[in-house]
């Protein structure tokens, strides 16, 4: 009996043998096969992620630029008080322009005048001009021009 014993014992470690060895040689197809498994059900969402991350990549980059956009037109405005100062001074400018050619062309509706209401704006001692009120003294009163003929411009005002 002791034969047959050891051959039984023997046997079950062979056959323990057996299956350790087919079991490590197949253990590596096993691994691969779960790691398959495992890429099949998560790549998709994998991949959607990423799609998803590009997507609020491209916003915040847009984003970005628009921020610092708005940083340089910011900076600009500030800079820009010297600017509107000259545009100030130069509608000022303008203005006592505007005045001095309303006064000159008033001036130029009362030397054109006939003569004879020159004497009742002196008798109501309306202000003359100087050269107009030298004009009408030395005239006596009749329709003179005070200095050398002044010539018209494009647009028919005289200089």
């Amino acid at each position: 009996m002791e034969e047959q014993e050891m051959y039984l014992k023997v046997k079950k470690v062979t056959d323990k043998f057996t299956e350790s060895m087919y079991f490590l040689a197949n253990e590596p197809s096993v691994a691969l096969y779960r790691l398959q498994e495992h890429v099949r059900r998560s790549l998709p969402e994998l991949v959607q992620h990423k799609t998803d991350m590009q997507g609020v990549e491209e916003q915040c980059q847009g984003a970005i630029y628009t921020v610092e956009y708005a940083c340089s037109a910011v900076k600009s405005m500030s800079n820009s008080g010297a600017y509107f100062k000259n545009i100030e001074g130069l509608l000022r400018q303008a203005i006592s322009i505007k005045d001095q050619m309303s006064s000159l062309q008033s001036r130029r509706q009362f030397l054109n005048l006939p003569p004879s209401l020159l004497p009742e704006c002196r008798a109501k001692r309306a202000p003359l001009p100087f050269q107009c009120w030298m004009v009408y003294s030395v005239n006596n009163g009749r329709k003179a021009h005070s200095g050398p003929r002044k010539q018209k411009g494009s647009d028919g005002i005289r200089f």
